[in-house]
């Protein structure tokens, strides 16, 4: 099993919620409102207070626990419905996981 988490641009989320709707056996998805701000190549100036925390933007967080034949047309999916080519469109990262259990099931 892998969790795939992307943050991706909130107008992007119905594409990839329909794309996900056509792909047989989807686990389902969290989704979750964040705020954000990319890492910059020098050091910045701001002009004031209010500007240097005002430098996030809102984004969405996508949360994915698969199977691991499933990864790749999951990775597929969000890439080409979440990229713009455009900066500040999000990132992808997928992690091992060690154990999962769905809160319905008996545990033994």
């Amino acid at each position: 099993m892998k969790e795939i988490k992307a943050i991706v641009r909130p107008n992007r989320l119905h594409k990839i919620r329909d794309a996900f709707r056509h792909l047989p056996g989807f686990p389902g998805m969290n989704v979750s409102h964040v705020e954000g701000c990319s890492a910059h190549a020098g050091a910045e100036q701001h002009g004031t207070l209010k500007e240097e925390l005002t430098d996030f933007t809102k984004k969405l967080r996508i949360e994915i626990v698969a199977p691991d034949e499933m990864v790749p047309e999951i990775l597929r999916i969000l890439h080409h419905h979440a990229h713009t080519g455009q900066t500040g469109d999000g990132v992808l990262w997928v992690t091992e996981v060690g154990e999962f259990v769905r809160l319905c099931q008996a545990r033994g």
